[in-house]
């Protein structure tokens, strides 16, 4: 088996990733604090074609070069924008009739292999400050609150890591409704 090359992996290009269908799911950042994290998550969005992330409260904005550290550039494909305030963007969203689907560990919370997205729906995943997750009151706006299962000793998983599961997971369960 032999690796491959970058210029054999037939990327798009960015005018390219511009113009192709994105995923009908949106990523949303309750006051991300580690700029890593925030570039980290831009990654993601691009390799699985995310229609935008939205950008809240103290998550900091690109250009920046703590972000483009992590990003590789995903800044300049995945589009995205800025909330002074968490709830506005939520707000913004359903009145775009987006379902709202904070990513916590609350009562009544769906586990994330019990999630099972709807065809024809469009999905905004909040995820929450490195500390305090995402707030209460985002919470509260939410349609649903998605749990990722954990088994082990830690009470969470980091921001970027939660992110590429729950991207890759719904991702993967949209594109199997299309078969």
């Amino acid at each position: 088996m032999r690796k491959l090359k970058n210029s054999e992996l037939k990327r798009l290009d960015i005018s390219e990733f511009k113009q192709v269908r994105k995923s009908p799911l949106i990523i949303v950042l309750d006051n991300i604090r580690s700029l890593n994290n925030i570039g980290s998550v831009f990654r993601t969005s691009d390799a699985f074609l995310i229609e935008k992330i939205y950008l809240c409260g103290i998550t900091a904005q690109p250009p920046h070069n703590d972000i483009r550290k992590t990003a590789l550039g995903s800044t300049e494909t995945v589009d995205w924008e800025y909330f002074e305030n968490t709830l506005d963007a939520l707000n913004y969203l359903k009145s775009k009739d987006v379902k709202i689907c904070s990513i916590e560990q609350a009562e009544n919370a769906t586990m994330l292999n019990d999630f099972t997205p709807q065809p024809n729906t469009k999905y905004a995943f909040v995820f929450g400050n490195e500390v305090k997750g995402v707030s209460q009151k985002v919470v509260d706006t939410s349609d649903f609150v998605i749990e990722i299962p954990q088994y082990g000793t830690k009470h969470s998983l980091n921001i970027s890591v939660s992110a590429g599961v729950v991207i890759w997971d719904v991702f993967s369960k949209i594109n199997s409704l299309k078969s």
